[in-house]
């Protein structure tokens, strides 16, 4: 029999957060059933009907709980666009998230940790916990790579990207037209920019990124991504590899 593998997990806010890590961690018990998903949600304001609704369907191995819920008004000052109250969020609850690994590092081994795109700041526990340190993040190759490349295009770039007269050219993707870049990166004045540009720069400081692609619809981000590091850094769900190579370094901690 199988030892049981315990991981906690932290999504981002809200429920499109919510339901793709939660996705994510029922196909990976369903592969991998010695595994136990502990999911860690931060909320903004009480947890909407539609999370709770989703979470009843979760089987036995995955268990979850809402930490103490940052409130509206707490952020008044300090963003007013949604996406900055959401990482605000994430930073706000960040010493419940803590709490909350400390009691279950007491009770149970914990092995990885597991964070939305939105929840990276929650992977510097990773460290203080003995614990494996990976991003979820649902977009494409394309994106992740895009994201990876940003620190660099922000250091080079000396004007908005939308006025950039030559295309981007990022490694392994084709090349793409400042103005089409997604909207937090369209006025870098922003606080929504200068938030994203800090998560991005923490993913190349972690034991893996899974991301939701395959190698046969994106064969040259891919490829370009794990040749940068190694081909252990970057997991996708069309890879036969995806079922073997992150629980084979969890089955390693």
């Amino acid at each position: 029999m199988e030892k049981t593998m315990n991981i906690a997990v932290v999504p981002g806010v809200g429920y499109s957060h919510l339901v793709p890590i939660l996705q994510f961690s029922k196909l990976l018990v369903k592969l991998h059933s010695y595994l136990h998903v502990t999911c860690l949600i931060p909320t903004l304001g009480s947890p909407p009907t539609s999370s709770k609704t989703i979470l009843q369907t979760l089987p036995s191995n995955i268990n979850y709980t809402f930490l103490n819920p940052v409130h509206p008004k707490d952020l008044l000052s300090q963003g007013t666009t949604l996406e900055t109250q959401l990482q605000l969020t994430v930073s706000h609850s960040l010493p419940y998230i803590h709490q909350a690994l400390k009691s279950l590092a007491i009770r149970i081994p914990l092995v990885a940790l597991i964070v939305d795109s939105f929840a990276v700041e929650a992977l510097d526990f990773a460290k203080e916990f003995n614990l494996l340190s990976y991003i979820y993040y649902p977009g494409a190759a394309t994106t992740l790579s895009l994201s990876l490349y940003l620190p660099k295009l922000d250091d080079e770039a000396s004007c908005e990207y939308r006025d950039l007269t030559g295309p981007i050219k990022i490694p392994g993707c084709v090349p793409l037209h400042g103005r089409d870049l997604y909207a937090p990166t369209q006025d870098r004045s922003i606080q929504a920019y200068k938030f994203l540009l800090e998560r991005v720069k923490k993913f190349r400081f972690v034991d893996g990124i899974l991301i939701n692609s395959f190698l046969e619809m994106e064969i040259g981000p891919i490829k370009a991504l794990t040749e940068e590091r190694s081909d252990k850094w970057l997991f996708h769900h069309g890879h036969r590899r995806f079922k073997s190579l992150a629980t084979d370094q969890l089955a390693g901690s």
